[in-house]
């Protein structure tokens, strides 16, 4: 994998890739809120040699800080797009966990004819119908919570409550203890990652995806609605849902390769329809 940096004005985005040909599909791996890139970990070094994979860590995250809280949704999603343009990647298939998956909505609604296929990991619909005007008020007030909450039971909870297997607590202990020290920080990436998430929704947008796409959802995902909104989004528009047995809100880390599979298994479907 290769690190590259895209300037935005409000910092440097720090992004990965692999391209083999241009005109295959890229995976393109994003991250959920306060999470980076090593999340993709598995997923990187099972397709890295089979398709082009990119991977961020997202503005404000890990290499991608300092970065000033002047963006919305949407910016990351043009910045993501400006991205794929530079590296010259075509086909993209975004692949989002959580916040990842938000991003990914985001940049269908704006560039419906660039994306060639999306799965949502553990993340939820972006419609405003989804969400009561309670929750998108306190999406809203969330920075001060993550600020006075004692930082050992954030870690504890940002760990053990995201997995379930070994492996995908471990690395996502590993990947918040770059917040360790700096709980101001955490608290900051957290609270604007919600709150922008709450003004997208407010923004009462269509969000419609017109490409192939998958939802895959842990069995054991206890982070907020995530499983009643997953049933919902399914039922309201057909989008096929994988249920994944013995998986948190990152089943990607606890269970790999049927994750891999699942997307393996949409990019044939869509090299298919290409044919």
């Amino acid at each position: 994998m290769i690190e590259k940096i895209h300037s935005t004005p409000c910092g440097n985005i720090h992004y990965w890739v692999n391209l083999i040909d241009s005109d295959l599909v890229t995976l393109v791996f994003l991250p959920g809120l306060t999470a980076d890139h090593r999340l993709f970990n598995k997923q990187i070094s099972y397709f890295k040699n089979k398709y082009n994979v990119f991977v961020w860590d997202a503005p404000a995250h890990a290499a991608s800080w300092p970065f000033t809280f002047d963006f919305d949704l949407m910016d990351k999603a043009k910045w993501l797009y400006e991205i794929l343009e530079r590296e010259g990647i075509l086909h993209p298939v975004i692949v989002g966990q959580s916040m990842g998956g938000y991003v990914g909505q985001a940049f269908a609604q704006l560039y419906p004819e660039k994306i060639k296929g999306f799965v949502s990991i553990d993340s939820a619909p972006l419609q405003r119908k989804y969400v009561t005007a309670i929750e998108i008020w306190l999406l809203k007030k969330m920075e001060p919570v993550y600020y006075y909450y004692p930082w050992k039971s954030l870690l504890k909870t940002g760990t053990n409550g995201v997995a379930v297997s070994e492996y995908g607590r471990k690395l996502m202990h590993e990947i918040m203890m770059i917040y360790d020290g700096d709980k101001k920080r955490y608290a900051q990436v957290s609270g604007h990652g919600m709150k922008m998430l709450a003004e997208a929704m407010e923004k009462d947008l269509p969000y419609t995806i017109s490409c192939p796409a998958l939802l895959i959802c842990g069995k054991r995902d206890h982070a907020g609605s995530c499983i009643r909104y997953n049933k919902a989004w399914h039922k309201d528009t057909n989008i096929p849902i994988a249920w994944i047995e013995e998986a948190g809100h990152n089943s990607n880390t606890d269970k790999p390769e049927i994750v891999n599979d699942l997307i393996e298994k949409l990019v044939r479907q869509i090299q298919q329809g290409d044919k």
